[in-house]
């Protein structure tokens, strides 16, 4: 069994999948086949190429074998799964964004903070949009608090504040402020 530090680097397992009769081969012994025949009825090879690919398969680490025939190796493939996650950068932090939405996000948006409002209407909604999902639905919010929530975005509140009641994302009456629009994630809810 392989740790996660001696897994397959991840790289190397998706060489050894990549070509057809090698992932056939995997997944015929992942559906209990062991023997070369039994391979090679299963992936539907003849019997040269299934021993070619198990062979191959072999000298890559994800699979051994011995006496009574072929096994692959699950627990170093997910060991190799593990480690490729734990070492991926952290990514987009707009990945979870729909694909019309993400670009203008990382154009206006890093780290978190909004790095300009743009000009370009449509652009200006999507961040807008963005920004109303910091406001809880149903809540009304004094105008101080209203500024302090945009601030941790952006330092312009007033710009932003206007522009999200103009564009129909939060509604005032009285000095209070609620949520009028903008996306609202179901799964949250």
């Amino acid at each position: 069994m392989a740790t996660d530090d001696s897994a397959l680097p991840a790289a190397e397992v998706v060489g050894l999948l990549a070509e057809g009769d090698r992932l056939r081969c995997v997944a015929a012994l992942a559906l209990g086949a062991s023997t070369v025949q039994e391979v090679a009825a299963a992936a539907d090879l003849d019997v040269r190429r299934a021993g070619r690919a198990l062979s191959r398969l072999v000298d890559g680490g994800l699979v051994e074998s011995d006496r009574l025939g072929y096994r692959l190796l699950e627990e170093e493939l997910r060991a190799s799964a593990r480690a490729a996650a734990a070492a991926a950068p952290a990514g987009d932090e707009h990945g979870g964004a729909p694909p019309a939405v993400a670009p203008v996000l990382r154009a206006f948006v890093k780290q978190g903070r909004l790095t300009s409002i743009p000009a370009v209407r449509s652009k200006r909604l999507v961040v807008l949009d963005w920004l109303a999902q910091d406001f809880e639905l149903g809540r009304r919010y004094p105008e101080p608090e209203v500024n302090e929530v945009i601030r941790r975005r952006h330092d312009d509140a007033a710009a932003l504040r206007r522009a999200l009641v103009d564009e129909g994302f939060m509604d005032r009456s009285g000095g209070r402020y609620w949520r009028t629009g903008g996306t609202v994630d179901i799964r949250d809810s």
